[in-house]
Order: structure tokens, then C-alpha cells, then sequence
């Protein structure tokens, strides 16, 4: 083993200078990865798939960041074993991944490739090679029962107890039934095994170790790197069918579902590995505002096309972080406290807020409200699988009715957007969706390649968030059959 370490460590000496891309590709792994063939192996893969530079640290990929500001990547994946992953993990690299730099904004994309062992890992790693477009799904939400992204889909509704629905064929008619509040879990387990999905979506009550049907109406538990079904009602118990088929899964709502809790026995690890997922979103802890995952979720079926769910999912965090600073700049690098009791937290944040803002914080204004969970939200979605995986929406005709292409020209970089006759203003922001969670969207554009010191050029009248990765624009009031630009200085 420490022979093999050693080996290890000479590898990512010649790695760390070989590769200055850019856009480049980081493999960042715990020393005890490192002694461990089978997991070294699987950064071994991703170093390969990516060309990557690979990086060592001893308890925290924190550790890395004077390397991280040196090779400068676009992409971080962490390989880790779970025992060594929960809350504060996830946390702090969060805040990490904001600090190469003096600006506020995230400056890669990362993800966590780990599993319930080794091989699980691995596993993540094949599975995300080749590019994903998700053409079926199930859900327990919903928002997205207008089906419109999926060949197939079905779901289970969480706003009326026992109601669930159905389309099968892309242009198929939707369908809905009713069953007997105690056959939801069946219900469920059954979709999922005829449906297959490449993409399971959730957002009911759950924890590490658990996660609920809508109306609490029985449960998935993990047990051995696998999920079960335990009936509340007939104490009956069965294992979640599973094909094989890699998948991809979004728990936008739940609570606590991606804390992997320093544990393979955890409902992550579970998802991981017995349901076969390569990339999962969830949060680690207790959520209650919801900006973070139903943003990630609200940017992907705005944008099918043009954003993968990791692209989707770091460009939301920008937009907030850029609207919490622009509220209350003095807690951007500050950490919320999380407590136990879900009062005394809330009480909590808003005392310090209150601090800051200098005027008393009322939890019962919407704006307040927002200040808040803004805050408790922003670090806390963590992103399991590897970032440049392409993994897309299929697009709908008319959704995204405009076309955005990038260029240089005299010396400045143009962002240029071109609408159509159908293009809708109201479709770019969002249509509204969880509008009560993510409010309208700006028009974004991540650029194909990192950029040095961007500027909005002299004369531009644009409201932006301006970073070397992307562009967002507040005051986009595009109409049909138009053409703008966006011109920005750089180096």
C-alpha cells in the first residue's frame, strides 16, 4: 500500500506540471484513497478519461487551495470514500471552491465520485462517459407533470394524497388515477420498475436514512448499499427493482438526503450504488427555503438544451450568491449556523441579519424570508458525480425559442442573442416555475472557455454578474425577432 502511495504521489508531481489548461480538469484524493488500490484506481480512470492533474490531501480537499489557485481548473472531481464525507465537508469546500480568487463567485465546477465501495465508484466514473439524454423519468413532485421534456414519465403527487399519473410516448396524453393512500409505496416501486427512469426526481420528507412517500405514506431505507420499501401500514418490506441502467437522480426538496453522514449505510451511498446513479443532487441538511435545489432543478428544464445538470446547477448558485450580496455583501464568506431545532436556527440567522442589515429582520415579509433562506441555503446542495458529465434535458419546440453564440471581435468578446417569432420573455425567466421558492431567472450564459479579467465594455447598459466563467443579465428585456449583444473587455 504505501508503496503504491508513494507511486502516487510522483505521478501527481509530473501530472501537476504537465497540464496548465485553462479549462482544465483537477483530480483532488484523500491520502487514505491513495493507499487504497481499488479507490486509487478509480482516480486513476477519471485522471485518464480527463487528462487531469491529480492532488492530494490529507483530510480535507480545503487543504488544496493554494494548489487549486496555481492550476487554476475549470472542473474539481473529489474521490472519497463515504466514511470521510458529511455536513461540513460539503460545506466548506463550498466556500473553498469560492476562493481562488477576490470575486464572490465559485470559480470551478466539482463533484463527489464515491460509493458504497470502491467498485461503486467505479462504477460512477464508466457510466459517465459517454453523454445522457434523459428520455424517462418518475417523480414525486408535481411541478414537472406537464411531461413535456420526457418520452415517458410518471409520478406520484405530493398536493393530493393518493393521486398519480402517467404519459408513455412522447407525445402521448397524461393520465391520471387515484389509488388508496396505503398503496402510495407500492405505487411508487411499481412505476419505477416498468418505467426504468434515467431520472428519478424527489422532494417529500427524509433524512439519512430515509426517505418518505408524499403524506409520510411509507418509506425507502438503505440496507446494504441498496434501497428497500417498507410498508407503514402492513410492516411488509420489498427491494426497489433495479435493471442495471445507469440513472441520474434529482432530490431537489428533501432534507438531509445527500448527507452521505460519514457512512456507506446512508440513503446517498444507497442511490449510489444499488439504484445505479452516476450523478445525484441532494442537500445536507434540513432545508425548509429551497433556493438551491429547486434552482438547480428550475435552470435545467428552463435551459434542456443548453445546460447540463452540473452547468444548471452551478450557474443557480451564482445568480443567488449574486442576489445575497447585493442584499447583505458582509455574510457572503460567513458560515450560517445550523442547529438542531429548527426555531432557534431560524432565530438565529435572523439576529445576525438584523446585525447586519442594521433594522429589524420580520420573518413574515417575503423579502426577510427570502434573506434568510437565501443564506441557509447556499451552501448546502452537494453534487455527487463527475461535473463535465453532459447530462440533458431533452429541448421542447418553442421553449427556447432564441440562439446564443459567443465570438471576439475587435479585441472584445460578444455574447450575441438572437430571438425568434416565438420567443417568450416569460418562458426565458422560468414560466413561473417554483416561482414561491426561485424568482425569475435572469438570462445566463456560461462561456465555452474561461475568460481573463471580463468587463462590461464602455457604453454597455447591462445589469450583470460578470465572472471569467459566465454572464448573467438582470435587465434582458429581449423580445421576438430581435438581436442583442453583450460586449465584454478582456485580457
Amino acid at each position: 500500500m504505501i508503496r503504491l502511495f508513494i507511486g502516487l504521489i510522483a505521478l501527481v508531481a509530473v501530472s501537476c506540471s504537465a497540464n496548465k489548461a485553462d479549462d482544465g480538469y483537477v483530480v483532488a484524493m484523500s491520502r487514505v484513497v491513495g493507499e487504497d488500490k481499488a479507490w486509487a484506481d478509480v482516480a486513476e480512470a477519471l485522471r485518464l478519461k480527463h487528462s487531469a492533474d491529480v492532488v492530494v490531501y490529507e483530510s480535507s480537499p480545503c487543504e488544496l487551495l493554494d494548489t487549486l489557485r496555481s492550476l487554476k481548473p475549470r472542473y474539481v472531481a473529489i474521490v472519497e470514500k463515504p466514511e470521510n464525507i458529511g455536513r461540513d465537508y460539503v460545506i466548506d469546500f463550498h466556500h473553498t471552491s469560492r476562493d481562488i480568487d477576490e470575486d464572490i463567485y465559485a470559480d470551478f465546477m466539482w463533484g463527489i465520485i464515491t460509493g458504497y465501495d470502491a467498485e461503486a465508484a467505479m462504477r460512477m466514473v464508466d457510466n459517465s462517459t459517454e453523454p445522457l439524454l434523459i428520455k424517462d423519468a418518475v417523480a414525486t413532485i408535481m411541478e414537472l407533470n406537464s411531461a413535456k421534456w420526457f418520452d415517458n414519465y410518471a409520478w406520484v403527487d405530493d398536493h393530493t394524497k393518493g393521486l398519480w399519473g402517467e404519459k408513455r410516448g412522447r407525445g402521448a396524453e397524461i393520465k391520471t388515477d387515484t389509488v388508496a393512500p396505503e398503496q402510495v409505496l407500492r405505487k411508487f416501486t411499481d412505476l419505477y420498475a416498468e418505467f426504468d427512469p434515467d431520472l428519478i426526481v424527489t422532494a417529500a420528507h427524509a433524512t439519512q436514512k430515509n426517505l418518505e412517500m408524499p403524506y409520510s405514506l411509507g418509506n425507502l431505507k438503505p440496507r446494504n448499499g441498496k434501497l428497500y420499501a417498507e410498508d407503514k401500514f402492513t410492516q411488509e418490506e420489498w427491494d426497489l427493482q433495479n435493471s442495471g441502467k445507469r440513472r441520474v437522480y434529482a432530490a431537489v426538496g428533501n432534507c438531509l438526503i445527500g448527507d452521505m453522514n460519514n457512512t456507506k449505510e446512508s440513503m446517498a451511498a444507497a442511490w449510489l450504488n444499488g439504484s445505479n446513479a452516476a450523478t445525484m443532487i441532494g442537500y445536507v441538511v434540513t432545508t425548509w427555503h429551497g433556493r438551491n435545489g429547486w434552482g438547480a432543478l428550475k435552470y435545467w428544464v428552463t435551459n434542456p438544451s443548453r445546460y447540463t445538470l452540473a452547468q444548471a446547477t452551478f450557474i443557480n448558485q451564482q445568480d443567488f450568491l449574486h442576489q445575497q450580496n447585493e442584499w447583505y455583501p458582509q455574510l457572503i464568506n460567513e458560515k450560517y449556523r445550523y442547529e438542531e431545532k429548527f426555531m432557534e436556527e431560524l432565530t438565529t440567522a435572523a439576529n445576525r441579519l438584523s446585525e447586519v442589515l442594521g433594522r429589524e429582520v420580520d420573518l413574515n415579509s417575503a423579502e426577510d424570508w427570502d434573506m434568510v433562506g437565501f443564506w441557509h441555503d447556499r451552501d448546502v446542495l452537494v453534487y455527487y458525480g463527475d461535473p463535465k458529465w453532459q447530462i440533458n434535458l431533452q429541448s421542447v419546440a418553442g421553449d427556447e425559442d432564441y440562439t446564443v453564440e459567443s465570438f471576439m471581435r475587435d479585441g472584445k468578446y460578444v455574447v450575441k442573442v438572437a430571438t425568434g417569432e416565438n420567443f417568450s420573455l416569460e418562458k426565458m425567466r422560468g414560466d413561473k416555475f417554483k416561482q414561491e421558492h426561485v424568482l425569475d431567472l435572469p438570462f445566463s450564459y456560461i462561456f465555452p472557455k474561461r475568460l481573463t479579467n471580463p468587463r462590461l465594455a464602455e457604453g454597455q447598459e447591462w445589469k450583470v454578474a460578470l465572472d471569467e466563467n459566465f454572464v448573467l443579465v438582470y435587465n434582458a428585456e429581449f423580445e421576438p425577432n430581435s438581436t442583442y449583444e453583450i460586449i465584454i473587455d478582456v485580457e
